[in-house]
C-alpha cells in the first residue's frame, strides 16, 4: 500500500468507529494534515448524523465548510464527542507524536 492508501484506510477505520456513536447533537474535533483531510472527506458522507465540528486550523475549517459541515469555535461548545487527528510518529512506548521531531 502507498502512504496515501494507508492514511485513507486509517481515516475509514476512524469513520467506521465514530459514525455509529454520533447523535444529531455531537460535535467532532478534527486536526490538521493529510490524514485528517481523508477523514473529513469520508465523514462528509455522514454529515446528517452529527451537529458539526471544531477545527484545529483554518485549513481544516475551510475543508469542513466546503463539505457543508458547520464549524464551531472551541470556546462555544461544551464538549467534543471525539477528536481525530493523525500522528506523525510513534515512540518505543507506542505513544503517538504530532508534529515534526525535534532534536
Amino acid at each position: 500500500m502507498t502512504q496515501d492508501q494507508l492514511k485513507q484506510a486509517v481515516a475509514q477505520a476512524a469513520v467506521d468507529l465514530i459514525v455509529p456513536q454520533l447523535t444529531d447533537r455531537s460535535i467532532v474535533g478534527i486536526g490538521t494534515g493529510s490524514t485528517a483531510n481523508f477523514f473529513i472527506d469520508l465523514l462528509a458522507k455522514h454529515k446528517g448524523f452529527f451537529d458539526g465540528a471544531v477545527a484545529s486550523s483554518e485549513a481544516t475549517a475551510e475543508r469542513l465548510k466546503g463539505h457543508g459541515i458547520p464549524v464551531y469555535d472551541l470556546n462555544s461548545v461544551a464538549e467534543l464527542e471525539f477528536y481525530v487527528d493523525g500522528a506523525d510518529e510513534t515512540n518505543s512506548h507506542l505513544e503517538l507524536i504530532k508534529g515534526a521531531a525535534r532534536p
